[in-house]
């Protein structure tokens, strides 16, 4: 049976909101009987961004990703609601019942990824409903995805043999797997909120002054293994990523298209420029 899922591309997002202000607009005094009673103005974030700066000037970058509800097969907020509070639908969307899960400030808790907000004047947990009211009236895609002006968003309704051969495929993640809790939204590039990066600008000297080089193969070394591997660019730049955070002790080595060959040690803790390297 075909199910929803989420891809979300991490390097497409540029922190426009528009995810966020469309589930405003579409929950916010608007009750969907069955599927979601009315929003708070204020507080609930049911579509949220989260925000990650690596790196160090001049090689230093921002980072956004859309978080929301998982639609996990193995959702911990549905053993949290007993008597049907909390279900999955045939078609994998996760439901938080408006009504039976009135009082039920359990549920919130048992979300290990934060996406169960409580609605204190209703007395009731609420959630991103993957807009499944609209799903059900025919439309193909989410709210959230028409409105993304970068494509950083897409909803698709795919078997799971279908949809594990496209994560192995494209390289997709879920967030904290190792909890077991099989989400629905899938992640491309979450590198670039969970992983560092090393950096620098390599230059040489010529009639006395410090020009670019580029075409610098650069090769960082860990424990006998290559991790990485970059090319400086036309202005000296290399980025070698995909590291992981206070992952200690490196040897970054390179080496130019003349032969010349130069190598230092790297700590790694967070993403760092390592500065100008001249050979």
């Amino acid at each position: 049976m075909s199910k929803w899922n989420m891809i979300v591309d991490v390097e497409k997002c540029e922190n426009c909101a528009n995810c966020f202000l469309v589930t405003k607009d579409e929950h916010v005094g608007n009750d969907f009987p069955g599927y979601a009673a009315p929003q708070p103005l204020h507080g609930h974030r049911w579509v949220d961004i989260h925000r990650n700066e690596r790196g160090q000037y001049p090689i230093v970058e921002a980072n956004f990703m859309p978080v929301m509800c998982n639609h996990c097969d193995n959702a911990p907020c549905i053993g949290a609601g007993p008597k049907g509070a909390v279900y999955r639908r045939s078609d994998g969307i996760v439901i938080i019942d408006p009504v039976k899960a009135k009082g039920q400030k359990q549920i919130v808790d048992s979300c290990p990824y934060g996406a169960i907000f409580w609605n204190e004047e209703l007395d009731l947990p609420q959630k991103w409903i993957f807009d499944a009211h609209l799903l059900d009236a025919g439309w193909t895609r989410t709210r959230i995805e028409q409105s993304c002006p970068t494509g950083a968003l897409r909803s698709l309704k795919v078997d799971d043999t279908e949809m594990s051969r496209m994560a192995v495929s494209q390289s997709l993640e879920v967030l904290k797997p190792e909890l077991n809790t099989r989400p629905r939204v899938y992640y491309r590039n979450l590198h670039l909120m969970t992983k560092c990066f090393v950096g620098g600008t390599i230059a040489t000297r010529a009639d006395g002054r410090e020009e670019c080089l580029a075409g610098v193969k650069a090769t960082l070394v860990k424990g006998g293994q290559v991790v990485g591997q970059a090319v400086s660019d036309v202005f000296g730049e290399f980025k070698i990523d995909k590291l992981d955070p206070d992952s200690g002790n490196y040897e970054l080595t390179l080496e130019a298209t003349s032969g010349k060959k130069a190598s230092r040690a790297v700590r790694l803790g967070q993403s760092q420029y390592l500065g100008v390297l001249e050979m």
